[in-house]
């Protein structure tokens, strides 16, 4: 018997069986007039069928997608999201790494040899925790990783990006996070398309494990001032001045280091985006051992970075940053050096950046912008990196909500010590598919 045969004796058993005390009592009532019935009623339903697929497929609002949220066994929901991205780029001249962009290679090393670069590295996957919550406290949290944790181009390892607790006091505006997430310090992120984040070219900070508090304000009508503190792991260049253990001095130090940031938020120029402008810096010790007997040296790391973001109208956005500090390799600073291991002193650094964010439409974002990194000469070795500048524009495009094309242009100049100035143009695209 094939499934509409089955269908339709299972539907006349059962209007039969809801029909017996009327069939009892109207003994006229035939089988064909039952069939009947079951025909009209079938009809019906393909008609129905009908309409909803006609409905949906000439629908001016199309369906959309929400994200997979699933409870846990208590009572926590955990919401997955994530893209797949593959980063192409060609450039012009040798720039570190590759897959990103962060200083041209000397000239010597370079000789205009183009290249080209292509990962799926900044493919991302990640929870977002929230809850269970209680009458005074809410709880979230997040865990989230891409693929730039080394290993082979097609057999790269997984890397933490995000793993954190949170919980919120909203009648006190007060939090407590506990794990690895951005550095309260020069928290602002460039325009740009680059995973690499205009890091060494003027934008410092990075991810960090830490202990954070925050404590918010408000500050007149529609103003808010929020502070920021918390205490970070030091991570420092490894050691080896002392003996072949590649020792750490940021964990050799036995403090963590203090990060601290005060921001007001409130609407400027456009009512309902509101410039936030910060003042934020942090500060760390590490303890260089200089011979096996336990003599070492304590070198500072410190910043002092401000932020802003301005909305100038509903279509267009300013945003940078200036930072100076002191030993700033563990945050991207001083294009990657920290300390000068020959005579064992910090490496000064200045720099910061400057951006402009156009949005023609919802689908259309167009950004320009540039930032430098200029360590002091006195403090480096021979040879080292005296300064680093790059300038970008790129376009992103939504495609459709969740396919975003990317396309950008930039040019990097990084100049020696004593060995002249390394050039080289990059061209990247980069095409997102978010779920």
């Amino acid at each position: 018997m094939n499934a509409r045969g089955t269908f339709r004796h299972a539907l006349l058993a059962g209007i039969l069986f809801s029909a017996a005390p009327g069939l009892a009592a109207e003994p006229s009532v035939s089988t064909t007039a039952i069939e009947a019935r079951i025909n009209h009623l079938e009809r019906e339903l393909a008609e129905l069928k009908a309409l909803v697929k006609s409905s949906a497929a000439t629908s001016e609002k199309p369906v959309t997608s929400t994200p997979l949220t699933v409870s846990s066994a208590s009572g926590a929901k955990v919401q997955l999201y994530g893209f797949a991205r593959l980063d192409g780029a060609y450039d012009s001249g040798k720039i570190n790494p590759g897959n990103t962009a962060m200083w041209v290679r000397p000239e010597n090393l370079n000789n205009n040899d183009g290249e080209w670069n292509m990962t799926a590295g900044a493919t991302r996957i990640g929870i977002n925790l929230s809850g269970p919550d209680t009458k005074d406290i809410k709880l979230s949290g997040n865990i989230e990783m891409d693929f730039f944790g080394g290993g082979t181009e097609n057999n790269q390892n997984p890397r933490l990006r995000h793993g954190w607790l949170k919980a919120y006091w909203p009648a006190s505006d007060f939090s407590i996070l506990a794990g690895q997430t951005w550095d309260v310090n020069s928290s602002l992120i460039p325009f740009v398309d680059d995973p690499a984040l205009m890091w060494s070219g003027g934008n410092i900070g990075s991810r960090h494990p830490q202990f954070r508090l925050t404590k918010g304000f408000s500050a007149g009508e529609k103003g808010h001032v929020e502070l920021t503190a918390a205490a970070a792991r030091t991570i420092g260049e490894a050691n080896t001045l002392a003996d072949t253990w590649n020792t750490d001095p940021g964990k050799d130090a036995a403090i963590p280091a203090i990060q601290g940031r005060i921001a007001w938020s409130g609407p400027v120029l456009v009512a309902d985006q509101p410039a936030t402008v910060a003042l934020s810096g942090h500060y760390a010790e590490e303890e260089w051992d200089t011979d096996k007997t336990g003599t070492h040296q304590t070198l500072d790391s410190w910043s002092c970075s401000v932020e802003l973001s301005m909305p100038v109208s509903r279509k267009l956005t300013l945003a940078g940053e200036y930072f100076t500090g002191t030993n700033l390799d563990d945050y991207f600073g001083g294009i990657g050096q920290g300390v000068n291991t020959a005579t064992v002193r910090e490496i000064r650094s200045c720099g910061g950046w400057g951006a402009v964010r156009y949005t023609p439409s919802p689908s259309v974002t167009i950004n320009m912008g540039g930032g430098i990194d200029d360590p002091r000469d006195s403090d480096l070795a021979a040879g080292g990196r005296k300064v680093n500048g790059t300038i970008f524009a790129n376009i992103i495009n939504k495609i459709t909500p969740d396919l975003i094309l990317g396309i950008q242009l930039s040019e990097w100049r990084t100049g020696y010590l004593n060995s002249g100035t390394a050039e080289a143009l990059r061209a990247q695209s980069s095409l997102t598919y978010k779920f």
